[in-house]
């Protein structure tokens, strides 16, 4: 199938040449006809299956048939509510180049900067609004933006929204938007307080679902090293080295991890820097547009900051610390093997993370690689008193965390 065959139009097809889409991925095969049609989406679709291009795509088109034919000033007729500034900055970056031969204008707005340059675009006029929960509600209480207008609304990555906490600002949304609308709802997961919230947004959703819930990529492959707490920070140089990774996403589970492990590397005259929610916006965009541009070989990330990240060709995914919560595997996983790419995940585990190794496997449904053949394998050495205090610190920050987890859920 062709992007043609999807009856998408000349002027949006010019784009997608440009930007070497030649077939469209499953998820989009599915969606687009369904939002071209003006129905509610329901989708489950694991992160690199080209999900925003589904749903863009199809949004511009639509768009693009009315402005076509007014030369009044523009009207916000759609929304995308996105979790992280990262993700909302990638869905405007890939809407920009979707729409450049269309009259079709759009927008970006995302706490954590000064509203000023936001604002500015958002009084010259635009159709198409992409937000974070908080500036979005901050804005709309200070009269800068009105929903009135909206005709499509999209909340996306829905699953990472209520893990960090966007319930409420979701809630406050919900009674803001026109009753009288499109939506489409967009999850890489769909447990059940995922689709209690769906139930509130969509009225008699179209369903999508291109791979299995809470699956790995088939296109990554996975390996497992066992190891001590002590020793990972050795055995991650002995795999950087010996497996010749010139660029590779690393996940530490919390921001002074990911500044230590960064550290440590750059001792070892490695190329490194760390993306967390204590580093500023444009920190953060810098950094990643260096390890985009090969000048950064290592990029460490906190799994909030790493959602959106979306870089072509990544091969190689490193979780450093295990999740304790064995969705959040399979969204680091995610982030190589991209688009039918191939990709290669690999986790270093101590031997206070072994329950979590079991808890991925039982949820992916498969055995992870073991990689026994190394220099630091798990040993039954006892922890100096010292490490022991650390550890206990870490179990209770693990604990907080995962009970924390739970309770959103329930929440919901």
């Amino acid at each position: 199938m062709t992007f043609d065959q999807l009856h998408i139009v000349p002027s949006i097809l010019k784009a997608l040449k440009e930007k070497n889409y030649s077939e469209p991925t499953s998820i989009q095969q599915k969606a687009i006809p369904i939002v071209l049609n003006r129905q509610d989406v329901l989708a489950s679709a694991q992160t690199g299956t080209g999900k925003t291009a589904a749903f863009a795509l199809p949004i511009i088109q639509l768009i693009h048939k009315i402005e076509s034919k007014s030369d009044g000033p523009a009207k916000l007729r759609s929304l995308i509510v996105t979790p992280t500034r990262e993700l909302a900055i990638q869905i405007a970056d890939n809407i920009d180049f979707y729409s450049k031969y269309t009259k079709v204008r759009h927008a970006v707005i995302f706490g954590g900067v000064k509203q000023h340059h936001q604002v500015q675009k958002l009084k010259k006029g635009v159709h198409i609004l992409v937000a974070t929960p908080g500036r979005l509600l901050d804005l709309i209480n200070q009269g800068f933006i009105s929903l009135d207008d909206i005709k499509i609304f999209v909340l996306d990555e829905a699953d990472r929204m209520l893990d960090m906490g966007f319930i409420h600002d979701i809630n406050k949304l919900l009674q803001i938007l026109p009753q009288k609308r499109q939506s489409l709802f967009f999850s890489a997961t769909m447990p059940d307080n995922i689709v209690r919230l769906s139930s509130k947004i969509l009225t008699n959703p179209s369903k999508i679902e291109v791979s299995a819930v809470s699956s790995a990529a088939d296109t990554v492959k996975q390996y497992l090293y066992y190891t001590n707490r002590l020793s990972k920070k050795d055995l991650l140089l002995h795999i950087l080295r010996t497996e010749n990774i010139d660029r590779v996403l690393l996940f530490s589970r919390t921001k002074h991890g990911a500044d230590r492990i960064v550290r440590n590397l750059k001792k070892q005259k490695i190329k490194a820097a760390a993306i967390h929610g204590d580093k500023a916006q444009n920190q953060r965009q810098k950094v990643l547009k260096e390890f985009k541009q090969g000048q950064i070989h290592v990029l460490v990330a906190t799994d909030i900051a790493a959602r959106g990240i979306d870089i072509d060709k990544l091969k190689y995914v490193i979780n450093y610390d295990i999740p304790n919560i064995a969705e959040t595997y399979v969204h680091r996983i995610g982030r190589s093997g991209r688009a039918g790419e191939n990709g290669i995940a690999i986790s270093l585990c101590e031997p206070e993370e072994n329950a979590y190794i079991k808890d991925i496997e039982k949820l992916i449904d498969q055995k992870i690689k073991r990689i026994s053949d190394h220099p630091f394998p798990q040993t039954d050495k006892p922890m100096t008193a010292a490490e022991k205090k650390e550890w206990q610190k870490e179990k209770q920050r693990r604990k907080q965390e995962f009970f924390a987890h739970r309770k959103k859920k329930r929440m919901y």
